[in-house]
């Protein structure tokens, strides 16, 4: 599976008392990841809601290997793991640009649930055709 790379600025409002990015903002950068990589492959969010279904976490995970500061510029790389459908698993890894430490890694899972009765259903085909190896 193509891995994606989402690039943010680190804010000031994202640190905390210490100067390092609090834990929980972590989570907002793999949704910023997974959103921008789905949007690369021409699907939205938006288009998957407008289709009738909703795409929510079910489980995730993040290992703090090093901090990360305000004014970093850090890259998110993101792939899809196909394996193990109808799961949906998402990796993340996170870099300062231009370095190969690894900061920060971790994963989020996903159900697709229909929109209307919000009951799981599997992963419809705009998906699908979209996350399929390029």
């Amino acid at each position: 599976m193509g891995n994606f790379k989402a690039k943010i600025r680190v804010r000031y409002a994202d640190t905390d008392q210490m100067g390092f990015v609090y834990n929980g903002k972590y989570f907002e950068y793999f949704e910023v990841a997974r959103t921008e990589y789905l949007r690369s492959r021409g699907l939205s969010y938006h288009d998957l809601e407008k289709a009738g279904f909703m795409l929510p976490v079910v489980e995730a995970n993040v290992k703090y290997k090093k901090p990360i500061y305000y004014d970093d510029v850090i890259e998110i790389e993101t792939w899809v793991d196909n394996e193990q459908l109808p799961v949906v698993h998402i990796e993340y890894i996170i870099r300062r640009q231009g370095e190969d430490l690894i900061l920060s890694e971790g994963f989020t899972r996903h159900v697709f649930i229909d929109s209307e009765r919000k009951r799981p259903v599997r992963p419809p085909k705009l998906y699908l055709d979209v996350v399929k190896d390029k």
